[in-house]
């Protein structure tokens, strides 16, 4: 749509110019930082930083129904940098030039209604957000699309070149770490560690291809983090993990995008997401805050995290209700369908806890939970899902197992809908749902198949053909008609098929 045909009032604002400037403020100590230098940790006393505006003025001299207009319209033009996770600029780094933005295709991800079988089992309307349709195949690239972003940007500004970019990962996050330092060949090499033999086939090809140098090391993420937080520390290098805040405001887009895609009316929401490193859920907390803030929105979702039991260090830190009484202690993780998730020591666990509070405060009552699910409930609810007709991950079946448990809690009613974050491509990981169908999980998992569940394919051999295609010599045509209608009948049979 041409951009003269918007409304007068709104059109200016349509093109972002780039304003302000933007500063780390550390969790801990609330002591600020210049951008002008890529840091990760506050350097006076080791605190999470998290990124602000400077000024605000900007975003409160435009009203929410002015916002809205913004956005419903910017949606409709035909600019790359404003198509993905950039479409909200002011919200998320609008010191970044527009000719600065890497866009791959991130964002925008389709949000599908699950089928009547699923919303029946829950008792209320549930929607997925398919992430695994970002370019790498899951919701890292959003973050990601913002951190090299801002990194093209500083490196034009600063004169800087040959950047080695490094990332710990469990897989979703080298995959597109690689991708898009790939984009910048020239700018931007990507180097990746990852956890020897807890990354699954797929997962692992992708920084292979898109040319970064993977290192496979004993032990799990939390392990390849610890290595990576060392090199970041003592090393000239460019971290991509979620210490990077840059990462933390691209993930925001997925809050900015489920309120557009209800029309900004959020309160009777429920957003399930599965927790990791804890970036993304505080990420979309952060959003949803933002949203309020500028009047976008006039309430708060609700916000369910879900930890498998095998990897559950958020899940036990809200066990106790007292807050001071709180304290957070890393666990060892054991294997899990839910891979991506499979830490012990988020990273973002300072974020979560600082972000939590404040969105509790600012909605007047709770509207964070954190509920916790078995291996068998995964894998199940993910295995239910794709047999309804979703392209759901593992972690999407842990969004969904826990959707269904805050429901046996009491925690999710049903005048409200579920939107579950499913944050990779079912395909990523695909071994798992094959273990499932073959019932062959290792003991570790505790994963039985439910014959509901259960499929394979049925070798079709016709009796008494005695020539049959690919033994040998190519099939006079007769032979072929005899095998096809012979194959097609014995087909007939299995499906109870009535002639017409």
């Amino acid at each position: 749509m041409n951009i003269n045909d918007f409304p007068d009032d709104i059109r200016e604002n349509i093109i972002p110019n780039p304003y302000g400037s933007m500063f780390y403020r550390c969790l801990a100590c609330n002591r600020e930082f210049d951008i002008e230098n890529l840091l990760y940790t506050c350097p006076s006393c080791g605190g999470i930083l998290m990124l602000y505006q400077r000024p605000s003025e900007k975003i409160k001299n435009i009203d929410g129904d002015a916002w809205r207009k913004i956005f419903d319209y910017r949606r409709m033009i035909n600019r790359s940098s404003l198509r993905g996770v950039f479409r909200f600029y002011e919200f998320i780094a609008p010191i970044i030039p527009l000719e600065s933005i890497v866009y791959l295709g991130e964002g925008s991800t389709p949000l599908v209604e699950a089928n009547t079988n699923i919303e029946q089992e829950i008792g209320l309307p549930v929607y997925f957000k398919y992430e695994g349709l970002n370019p790498s195949l899951s919701f890292k690239d959003r973050g990601m699309a913002c951190a090299l972003s801002f990194l093209n940007y500083l490196a034009a500004k600063k004169g800087l070149k040959n950047i080695l970019a490094i990332c710990a990962s469990t897989g979703d996050t080298s995959a597109s770490a690689a991708l898009y330092s790939a984009y910048l060949t020239g700018l931007v090499k990507s180097a990746v560690i990852l956890p020897k033999g807890k990354v699954t086939s797929q997962q692992l090809s992708q920084p292979i291809v898109s040319g970064a140098t993977v290192f496979e090391i004993p032990g799990v993420f939390d392990d390849c983090m610890k290595v990576v937080e060392v090199l970041s520390e003592k090393y000239n290098v460019a971290l991509l993990n979620s210490k990077n805040s840059w990462r933390i405001l691209g993930q925001e887009s997925f809050a900015f995008e489920v309120a557009q895609e209800f029309d900004y009316t959020v309160s009777d929401k429920v957003i399930v997401v599965p927790i990791g490193n804890a970036g993304n859920i505080s990420a979309i907390m952060s959003g949803f805050l933002k949203f309020l803030k500028a009047n976008i929105i006039s309430g708060l979702p609700k916000i369910l995290g879900v930890q498998s039991e095998h990897a559950n260090p958020v899940y036990r830190y809200y066990l106790e209700e007292d807050t001071p009484m709180r304290a957070f202690k890393p666990v060892h993780v054991k294997p899990s369908v839910a891979q991506a998730a499979m830490i012990g020591n988020p990273v973002s666990m300072p974020r979560v806890i600082d972000i939590v509070r404040e969105y509790n405060q600012v909605a007047g009552q709770k509207r964070v939970f954190v509920a916790q699910v078995t291996e068998q409930e995964i894998m199940d609810a993910t295995m239910a899902a794709n047999k309804n007709g979703h392209i759901v991950c593992t972690q999407g079946g842990e969004s969904l197992a826990g959707l269904m448990r805050a429901r046996e809690m009491g925690i999710v009613s049903d005048k409200e809908t579920g939107i579950l974050d499913s944050t990779a491509h079912s395909l990523k990981f695909s071994g798992f749902q094959q273990m499932y169908l073959e019932d062959t999980f290792p003991e570790e998992f505790g994963i039985k198949p439910n014959k509901e569940y259960r499929n394979s394919p049925v070798s079709i051999i016709p009796e008494g053909i005695k020539k049959m295609p690919g033994t040998g010599e190519p099939l006079t045509e007769q032979e072929l008609q005899i095998f096809v209608r012979a194959s097609a009948e014995t087909i007939a049979n299995i499906l109870s098929l009535k002639k017409i």
